[in-house]
């Protein structure tokens, strides 16, 4: 017989809950309606009361502002106000130069001055003088003496156009330099311009065969020689008029006059205090001339002897250069100006301005009529010498111009920069014609060849010397050989040699082959 299964218990049965009790509010006071402003002429303190019931009875309230909310309402109108003021005043023109600010306050019958007054602080309380009387409604009183003040400013602009010119007014010795270098310049200018529309209409001339063997034989450039020039690195370089001498200038101070084409030295010449930085043979003859970090330029003779010391700039010098007559020397300085010296007298003739920065290097135009400047400032000027006006400025490198050289066809301008560019400007256009990046490091000089300008020579720091064609500018040959940067060259008057120097120390010239091997067979 089977045993029944235990049942479970039977559930307890759960209460029923309570109902939660419902809160009861009281029942909510309507919101005071605030009472209508009295009109301004009433006054602040007079205010109109309103009656509102309340919930529990029928009864009317009264609700009136107090002293605190009636205190910080007018603060706020006041604040508002000062506010609207100070716009007003901003909004307003006052003169910022503090003689007109005076002026104007003596017109307005104002004080000019307080006792440990400012000029900010006088201008201030200008503006807030004449606030007050534009919102005095004194706006005629006002506008009278901003007219004064337009009529005086007049008076003064035409007075100071009268007393104070535009231009400086220069000297008799330069108003002479001015019109010889006219009366020299202009019939070399004929003669050149006449040259060119012979050789362009003459059929037996052919300038483009003639350039393209020029720009042949330049491919043809070997090294000659090389020297040691100095125990202090090279600085300057440059050919006598018939390329018989050569002289340099190093950190030494020193400069030596070498022989050609053996390179002999034939004279040592000492007077600069600080380091030589330039030097140049003069086109006429056979002096040259130097410039120092002393601040000084010299003229000497080739065997030594010192003829004229050119005192006047106020820091040390860079490069310098003869003009085409050889009677005038022109010198560029780190003071930011470039100047004009007589050679005969040593006096200085003309001291331009115009450069923000130094002025690093000068040239002169062929015919003697430009001068070409260039700085620092990473641009290149080009003064006209028989006006003193400035012909055309050259904006285009990014950094220092370091170089600058004319062409002989007298309307192409080369300058070398140091942004590694080289580039070609035309003076007829008054624009940049061409843009050559010629080397990997800054360039220190430029030169073009010295008869046609057929072809155009640059020097680097990157220790090389490139020839360019002044065709197409295409690269001809690179000078390679020196160990250091190369800081100048310069080239013969036949264009046959070219020389450069370095900071290994060095002299090098360079050759072409051809005329080598003429002069081999001259000598057979």
């Amino acid at each position: 017989m089977e045993n029944p299964r235990p049942q479970p218990p039977a559930p307890t049965p759960t209460p029923p809950m309570a109902p939660l009790p419902v809160p009861v509010h009281p029942p909510i006071a309507p919101i005071p309606v605030p009472p209508p402003r009295a009109p301004a002429a009433a006054g602040v303190a007079s205010m109109a009361s309103t009656s509102t019931s309340s919930a529990g009875g029928g009864g009317e309230a009264e609700y009136e502002v107090s002293d605190d909310h009636r205190a910080a309402r007018e603060r706020h109108e006041r604040a508002v106000q000062e506010l609207l003021q100070r716009r007003r005043a901003y909004a307003m023109a006052v003169p910022t130069n503090d003689s007109a600010v005076r002026a104007r306050l003596r017109r307005l019958g104002e004080p000019i001055t307080l006792f440990g007054e400012r000029e900010m602080e006088r201008r201030d309380r200008l503006r807030a003088r004449m606030v007050r009387l534009e919102a005095d409604g004194q706006v005629d009183r006002l506008l009278r003496a901003q007219e004064d003040d337009q009529a005086a400013r007049a008076g003064e602009e035409e007075e100071e156009q009268i007393q104070y010119p535009f231009f400086t007014e220069g000297t008799q010795e330069l108003l002479k330099a001015r019109v010889d270098i006219a009366q020299y310049s202009l019939p070399r200018a004929k003669a050149r311009i006449e040259r060119a529309k012979r050789r362009h209409e003459d059929p037996d001339e052919d300038p483009g065969a003639e350039a393209e063997l020029v720009v042949k034989q330049a491919g043809e450039f070997v090294l000659e020689c090389s020297e040691i020039g100095d125990d202090r690195p090279l600085t300057g370089c440059s050919f006598s008029r018939d390329a018989s001498m050569l002289a340099t200038s190093s950190w030494s101070g020193i400069i030596k006059v070498w022989s050609m084409p053996q390179l002999t030295k034939v004279a040592t010449l000492k007077g600069h205090t600080e380091r030589a930085t330039d030097v140049a043979f003069s086109p006429v003859d056979d002096c040259l001339a130097t410039a120092s970090a002393d601040r000084t330029a010299k003229l000497w003779k080739p065997d030594g002897s010192l003829l004229t010391s050119f005192d006047g700039h106020l820091d040390r010098l860079a490069r310098l250069a003869f003009h085409p007559s050889g009677k005038y020397l022109g010198t560029a300085s780190f003071d930011k100006t470039w100047r004009l010296w007589d050679i005969n007298t040593g006096k200085e003739l003309l001291l331009q301005e115009g450069h923000s920065r130094s002025v690093y290097g000068v040239s002169f135009h062929p015919d003697g009529s430009l001068a070409a400047s260039c700085g620092l400032d990473a641009y290149a000027r080009v003064w006209d010498l028989r006006s003193g006006r400035l012909f055309f400025a050259l904006k285009g490198h990014v950094k220092p111009v370091l170089g600058i050289s004319f062409s002989p066809n007298g309307y192409l301008v080369a300058t070398g920069s140091e942004d590694n560019f080289c580039r070609i400007w035309d003076l007829r256009k008054r624009q940049m014609l061409y843009s050559i990046p010629a080397h990997k490091s800054l360039i220190s000089h430029v030169k073009f060849e010295p008869q046609e300008g057929y072809y155009l020579a640059t020097c680097s720091y990157d220790t090389k010397a490139a020839l360019w064609s002044a065709r197409d500018y295409k690269p001809i040959k690179s000078l390679v050989g020196h160990e250091s940067k190369v800081t100048s060259l310069d080239i013969s008057g036949d264009g046959q040699k070219i020389v450069t120097v370095s900071h290994d120390h060095t002299i090098k010239i360079w050759s072409c082959r051809s005329s080598t091997q003429d002069n081999a067979m001259e000598l057979d």
